[in-house]
C-alpha cells in the first residue's frame, strides 16, 4: 500500500507559481503510476497530469500543457507539479494519486487510481 501526502498549495496572484509536492510512503514507490487531478468547487474531478512509474512518460490536459511539469523522484518518494503562468481557472483543490501500475502507459480516468491523497488548496487570484 500507498499512502499520499500533498503539499505546497496556496493563495498566489495570476502569473505566479507554485510548485506542489506528494510525498509517498512504502518500499514499492517506484512501482507506481502516478498523477494529479484537480477539482474546482461545482465541477468534477479533472485528470491534471500523469507520470509513469520510472518518470520516463508524461501526459497533460491541454489546458496545462506548456504551463505545468509532472516530476518524480523515487528516491525521495515524492512527485511533484511544477505550475507557471497560474491563471484563474487553475484554482481547485489539486489531488495526487497512485496505482500499482508499471507499463509505460498514462491512465487519465480516476478510476485508474486506488490510492490519493488528501488534497491541497491552490487559490489564484485575478
Amino acid at each position: 500500500q500507498v499512502q499520499l501526502v500533498e503539499s505546497g498549495g496556496g493563495l498566489v496572484q495570476a502569473g505566479d507559481s507554485l510548485r506542489l509536492s506528494c510525498a509517498g510512503s512504502g518500499r514499492t514507490f517506484s512501482s507506481y503510476a502516478m498523477a494529479w487531478f484537480r477539482q474546482a468547487p461545482g465541477k468534477e474531478r479533472e485528470f491534471v497530469a500523469g507520470i509513469s512509474w520510472s518518470g520516463g512518460f508524461t501526459y497533460y490536459v491541454d489546458s496545462v500543457k506548456g504551463r505545468f511539469t509532472i516530476s518524480r523522484d523515487n528516491a525521495k518518494n515524492t512527485m511533484y507539479l511544477q505550475m507557471n503562468s497560474l491563471k484563474p481557472e487553475d484554482t481547485a483543490v489539486y489531488y495526487c494519486a497512485a496505482a500499482y501500475r508499471t507499463q509505460s502507459f498514462i491512465v487519465t480516468a480516476s478510476s485508474g487510481y486506488n490510492y490519493w491523497g488528501q488534497g491541497t488548496q491552490v487559490t489564484v487570484s485575478s
